[in-house]
């Protein structure tokens, strides 16, 4: 499927494999702009959206409705704190044996997965402890 991305579509694929972490949508065009590779936002919008459904791009959406993008490079995991937003990104992986059944019984073509567990983290549970005394 290489060759048949536009311009634009290598350009923010090959900038989000030097970032090697999420970003929003919004950021990445910024980023672009730094990198003398400026684009309008929508252009950024439907590059990133073609590159989604060619599976090389994953997006996982916070709490907060915010969607980050990355290139896909292995399945992420997350705890993330609904208090304070934080994502605590974790190793280990339950479904990856999951994964591979679903794959074959229904002849489905899974490009990632995400794993993402919401709740309060230690330092928010201690806030919202000492601030029920």
């Amino acid at each position: 499927m290489k060759g048949q991305r536009t311009r634009s579509q290598e350009r923010i694929l090959n900038l989000l494999k030097t970032l090697d972490r999420a970003i929003s949508a919004q950021d990445l065009y910024v980023e672009l702009r730094h990198h003398e590779q400026g684009m309008g936002l929508a252009t950024v919008y439907r590059a990133l959206e073609s590159l989604k459904l060619q599976g090389v791009v994953q997006v996982r959406t916070l709490a907060t409705g915010e969607s980050l993008y990355s290139s896909v490079q292995e399945d992420r995991h997350h705890l993330t704190c609904l208090q304070c937003g934080d994502s605590i990104p974790i190793d280990q992986c339950p479904v990856h044996e999951l994964e591979t059944q679903l794959n074959q019984s229904y002849q489905f073509k899974i490009y990632y997965h995400m794993l993402e567990f919401f709740g309060l983290c230690n330092q928010c549970q201690t806030t919202q402890t000492s601030g029920d005394i």
